[in-house]
């Protein structure tokens, strides 16, 4: 008889919830502000007890980052984002000039975890000397965001064939130096995050943009492949869609357009957004591929 009453009792607790049975067994002898307590504290997901570790890198202090085509537009506010983070970062453009009028403006706050020099992603001389120099410098490599973009625009039978070369040699063979360089000393420590800048024009096509489009189409299988190549080192690799973003690459790709008529575009600082956003996952996740568009687009 006694067992049988026991067997019923063990099959009742089974039939209530954890969090409920543990709170019925503390009622009877907690005060009833220990009993709210224990409640709370019953109902808390699990994660939420290391939630430090559960937040990602939300601050990079002594974290190492390189941004390529960081001198402007979405390049420099993923630098600065990156910066309000006290992240270390090293940035590049294809002009001396550029990276030097960056730096200066960005000296007075952030002088002493701020760095650049012209590096032309296209040559994988260049990029090796400067992806080296920065690991030998800092002992490491954290963050990678390519970035670095060149857009020229004519129907296919009027793309001049340097127009069509210097696109895929910046948008696609940059990436892969950069990605290749920096994931050799990435695997030294077992983790590393390589964001690529891609566009929707990844995967939608449109008149007059066959050498854009065939870059970016290869620049999202690429950052596909190599998310697979690099995930079991402990580096993630994502990709990044934006939409139409106002910046001076667009104005020059539609001069047409007067800067009043913008408003509906995104911000380089919305994509610098998502890329702070994909470092706050945790380890356990990977957001390999991210689309952002305008909220409202023109009709």
């Amino acid at each position: 008889m006694a067992s049988a009453v026991m067997k019923g009792t063990r099959e009742r607790e089974q039939d209530i919830p954890t969090s409920l049975w543990t709170i019925l067994s503390l009622s009877l002898s907690r005060s009833p502000e220990r009993y709210l307590r224990d409640f709370t504290t019953a109902r808390r997901p699990m994660y939420s007890q290391n939630s430090e570790a559960d937040l990602g890198t939300l601050d990079g202090s002594g974290r190492v980052a390189l941004v390529t085509g960081g001198s402007r537009g979405i390049g420099r506010a993923v630098v600065e984002a990156l910066l309000r983070r006290h992240w270390i970062v090293a940035l590049c453009g294809k002009s001396q000039q550029s990276v030097e009028k960056t730096l200066r403006a960005l000296a007075g706050v952030h002088e002493s975890r701020v760095e650049g020099r012209s590096v032309d992603v296209g040559n994988q001389q260049q990029v090796d000397s400067w992806v080296r120099d920065v690991a030998d410098r800092h002992g490491r490599i954290d963050l990678v965001v390519n970035n670095a973009g060149l857009g020229r625009f004519a129907p296919v039978d009027e793309l001049d064939g340097d127009d069509w070369r210097d696109q895929l040699r910046t948008n696609l063979d940059g990436a892969f130096y950069m990605t290749r360089a920096a994931a050799q000393v990435m695997k030294e420590r077992g983790e590393g995050w390589i964001l690529n800048v891609a566009s929707l024009a990844a995967r939608h096509s449109f008149a007059g943009g066959t050498a854009y489009n065939a870059s970016k189409f290869g620049l999202l299988g690429f950052s596909d492949a190599a998310m697979l190549d690099l995930r079991h080192h402990g580096i993630k690799v994502v990709a990044i869609l934006p939409g139409s973003v106002d910046t001076s690459f667009h104005s020059e790709a539609h001069p047409e357009q007067a800067t009043s008529e913008n408003d509906w575009m995104l911000r380089p600082e919305d994509v610098a957004r998502a890329v702070v956003d994909v470092l706050s996952y945790p380890e356990r996740a990977l957001p390999s591929r991210i689309e952002l568009r305008p909220t409202r687009p023109k009709r």
